[in-house]
């Protein structure tokens, strides 16, 4: 299967556990993988024969930065669900939700959740 890849989407949400997270908010990077069929697309070079990825970027944005979610494992399912649901030509997804600066007493690079969907089969 074909891919587009949406890398280091950044996002400013209100996501978390700790009460400081929920009303001070923090940066997250999305990265997904968006699979489907390019051989029209990359025949015919018409737009219709592919998904509209600043499209796909919007969807995603108005979930990152809006309702909040305590886990970012269900922000993360959020957007697989929300995605594969709006775009119907899209096969499966992989999500990558990534909180750079978690409320720890720890230095690292953050924390990130990754989960893989795919359209169920009629």
């Amino acid at each position: 299967m074909d891919k587009i890849v949406l890398s280091q989407m950044r996002f400013y949400g209100y996501h978390g556990v700790f009460p400081e997270e929920t009303k001070l908010g923090q940066r997250f990077m999305v990265d997904v993988k968006l699979f489907l069929d390019l051989t029209s697309a990359g025949r015919t070079d018409r737009l219709e024969e592919t998904v509209n990825y600043a499209s796909v970027t919007e969807t995603i944005r108005g979930i990152v930065e809006g309702k909040p979610f305590k886990l970012i494992e269900a922000l993360a399912e959020r957007i697989a669900a929300a995605v594969l649901g709006e775009y119907e030509i899209i096969q499966a997804i992989t999500v990558r939700v990534l909180k750079p600066d978690p409320p720890f007493d720890i230095h690292f690079q953050g924390v990130s959740v990754e989960i893989h969907r795919k359209r169920e089969e009629s």
